[in-house]
């Protein structure tokens, strides 16, 4: 049977562990109310055994009769539950728990239980407050949508009408039609009603201003009484405004566009690109606010969740202390049952209605369809999964001691440079990304294992996340596959049946690989496939939109896989110049263009991380995201002059590597540490750590910081001068590339322990969805 500590500790929210009661704490009172009572036993017995004086005697009787005496007196001692802000709110009003002893444990025991309730209630009615709001701001923005979409039906059902019908009784100057909304409280707590008015002769006509995309519509329900306001002479009115985030390259050309199409209202057509767009913004504004319902549905959940443990954790404590101590605390426990945690049924209501809202205008009164949104259910572990990882990972063991023997006993590294040439770079690209996702995997296994919240820090969907043993399942499979194709290479190299298309197998697996990434059809993992492809989209167009966590982090990853992509670069080049048909393996690297290419790719992974952290400073004006930027801009500044000496060995140069990289790597240490990892502070509770560790082992973080400053310096071997043949050259060169990514899945598991942490301290466990719809003033 699992001990409910345990139980607890693996149920409770990770980002509201501290708003828990601590029955760590009250066990370990029990304990010592347990072990003094022991001790007392014993010496009672101890004093039995070797007899009492009559004097003795008589002063035992006298002390268990005045024991008895007192603990009926006790009866009437009595402690209170108190209130932690100062009496503003009593938790148990005039109830009174009644104790039957004066102990110092027993009254340590309950003054610390009478803490925990009040902050269990505390955090509980703060979050029940901020749920309750969250939910009156979402179905005012439903009934504003709802609203909206009338009024698009309408125009659209009036297409047919002239210009003079449509906007003749409409001055020119009035093109922006005036907004006015009034939200009446109706007795739910959540559902609010649109007070209904005299639609004027204009009343489907929509717009949208010039630049804020402030989007007005006359004959909506109006604000009673009207807000307006007077600055000098001019009065200012009340309107709405929808406003999308940029949060994809989709949303932000939808609104760069639709700037362009200030003549919507004088458009008569019946599908105008204005039409379109203001559609498409309508769309989003749903997409939006159908996910904030989604959030504030799983937010109570959680509350629900964190009431639930909670009691079940003051009846267990309790328990032990009764048995323990041999009292009754039904009192206490009644006082518990009437708290506000338990007591309030507002999270039910609440969520019952937003059941309901959902289904009703989400899901088309489907139910089923609405519980797949609001209860995703996640994809449960197999045995066969965890069989196909083994089956996999044997048979990629197998094939490889068969490779190595065969390479021995062939020669193919020291008397064919060409199988460098052609089947290194694709078969390096494979092992890279097997090595990566193994990594990856490692990474989940161990945020799990520690109650690293991954799955809200990336904003992963529960039913379609990858989980480490499918990613085990991939990179078993794939580095399979791989070494597979490089054994049939090489037999068949050996009986020379095919020299033209022999070098056509890796390409081959490339191809396969490729399709196996962007096929449409619902099989291997297509969620997670097509999921990677649009944060590689996002990653791509970076400037254009706002940055979210999975984003910078996925950017990241590609910094350290700059060697994978020189290596697409030398595939693509031998594939493209048909160098498989000349074998003439010099003519990529000769290449001008081939040349200046190695330099945008070396640049591609640090220039779109910097322009994250500009349209991060963009947004949120920090300036640590200039300081961020700056640390990527010195890397691509590094990295510019290690490839230049790659080319032009010269003194000149060899001095350039040392300063520019010397500086990045600096800047990367120090970024590493402080900000990224959160470590190196000396006043904290843990000394040049952290005040919060997940591991408990200190040392471990010591090993860390010592790890990533010795991998962090591998480009120390550019600049040695080390004679090296061709394939001795390749070989260390793919050392390195896997030193790299092992630092980057090291680097990774503290970097998300920091931000759950912060996660932590903040109480952040539900996103925060923006709402798109906004009031705003204007000139009347």
């Amino acid at each position: 049977m699992v001990k409910f500590s345990k139980e607890l500790e693996a149920q409770l929210i990770p980002e509201w562990k501290d708003a828990f009661v601590n029955y760590w704490h009250l066990k370990k009172i029990v304990k010592k109310i347990k072990l003094t009572q022991k001790t007392q036993q014993t010496q009672q017995d101890h004093s039995h055994d070797f007899g009492l004086s009559i004097f003795d005697s008589a002063r035992y009787v006298l002390k268990i009769f005045t024991n008895r005496f007192s603990s009926s007196e006790h009866k009437n001692e009595i402690i209170q539950v108190r209130s932690k802000n100062g009496g503003e709110e009593d938790l148990n009003g005039n109830d009174l728990v009644q104790l039957f002893s004066l102990d110092d444990q027993v009254k340590e025991f309950f003054e610390i239980l009478d803490d925990e309730l009040n902050k269990v209630n505390m955090f509980y009615k703060t979050k029940e407050n901020e749920f309750v709001e969250r939910g009156e701001m979402l179905n005012k923005q439903l009934d504003i949508l709802l609203d909206l979409k009338k009024l698009i039906n309408s125009r659209r059902r009036k297409h047919n009408q002239s210009r003079k019908d449509a906007f003749g009784l409409l001055p020119r100057s009035n093109s922006l039609v005036q907004t006015t909304a009034n939200y009446s409280e109706s007795g739910s707590e959540l559902e609010e009603t649109l007070s209904s008015t005299t639609s004027s002769p204009t009343s489907d006509i929509v717009s949208a201003t010039e630049r804020n995309v402030v989007m007005n519509f006359n004959g909506s329900p109006a604000r009673s009484p009207s807000k307006s306001s007077k600055i000098g002479n001019k009065p200012k009115t009340m309107g709405m405004r929808i406003d999308i985030p940029a949060t994809t390259p989709t949303r932000t050309i939808t609104a760069l566009t639709s700037m362009l199409w200030e003549d919507l209202v004088n458009n008569p057509k019946k599908e105008g690109p204005g039409d379109f767009i203001y559609r498409k913004k309508i769309q989003c504004a749903e997409k939006m606010i159908r996910g904030a319902f989604v959030e504030l549905y799983r937010g109570l959940g959680l509350l629900k969740t964190y009431s639930s443990l909670n009691m079940v954790a003051f009846v267990k404590i309790l328990k032990k202390f009764d048995k323990v101590s041999n009292r009754s605390s039904e009192n206490y426990m009644k006082v518990v049952k009437r708290s506000h945690f338990i007591s309030s049924d507002k999270v039910v209501r609440l969520g019952d209605e937003v059941e309901s809202i959902f289904t009703k205008h989400f899901t088309d009164n489907d139910r089923k369809k609405a519980m797949k949104y609001l209860r995703p259910q996640q994809n449960k572990d197999t045995h066969m999964l965890t069989f196909l990882v083994g089956l996999f990972t044997g048979c990629f063991v197998t094939l490889f001691i068969v490779y190595a023997i065969l390479v021995h006993f062939s020669g193919m590294f020291t008397s064919q440079v060409g199988y460098m040439q052609t089947v290194y770079p694709i078969f390096s690209i494979f092992a890279l990304l097997s090595l990566h996702l193994f990594l990856y995997g490692c990474n989940l296994y161990m945020w799990k294992s520690k109650r690293i919240n991954y799955n809200f820090i990336f904003e992963l969907s529960p039913s379609t996340e990858l989980k480490y043993r499918d990613v085990f399942l991939i990179c078993t499979s794939l580095m399979t596959a791989v070494v597979g194709a490089m054994v049939v290479h090489l037999l068949l190299g050996s009986m020379v049946i095919v020299p033209h298309g022999l070098d056509a197998i890796p390409a081959f697996l490339l191809i396969l690989s490729t399709g196996f990434l962007i096929c449409p059809f619902n099989v291997f993992y297509r969620p997670s496939r097509y999921y990677f492809l649009r944060v590689m989209r996002n990653i791509i167009c970076s400037p254009f939109y706002k940055v979210v966590m999975v984003d910078f982090f996925m950017a990241d990853q590609l910094t350290s896989q700059i060697p994978l992509l020189r290596h697409m670069e030398s595939t693509a080049c031998y594939i493209f110049a048909e160098c498989f048909k000349t074998h003439d393996y010099a003519t990529c690297h000769s290449s001008k263009l081939y040349r200046e290419l190695a330099y945008v790719i070396s640049f591609m992974p640090y220039y779109w991380r910097a322009m994250q952290c500009a349209r991060r400073w963009f947004d949120e004006g920090e300036t640590s995201h200039l300081a961020n930027l700056g640390k990527y801009v010195s890397a691509m500044v590094a990295a510019g002059a290690r490839l230049t000496f790659a080319m032009q060995p010269t003194r000149f140069w060899w001095i350039v590597v040392i300063i520019s990289t010397s500086v990045a790597t600096i800047y990367q240490l120090y970024w590493d540490f402080v900000k990224d990892w959160g470590l190196l502070n000396k006043k904290c509770k843990h000394p040049w750590l952290r005040d919060e560790l997940i591991l408990k082992n200190k040392s471990v973080y010591f090993g860390s910081i010592a790890l990533n400053l010795v991998l962090r310096l591998a480009w120390i071997e550019s600049i040695l001068h080390l004679k090296m043949g061709a394939i001795e050259y390749r070989l260390v060169d793919f050392l390195l590339a896997s030193l790299e990514i092992f630092r980057r899945g090291h680097w990774n598991f503290y970097r998300l322990e920091n931000e759950h942490l912060s996660n932590v301290g903040k109480f952040r466990a539900v996103n925060m969805v923006p709402l798109p719809f906004c009031d705003v003033e204007f000139d009347a």
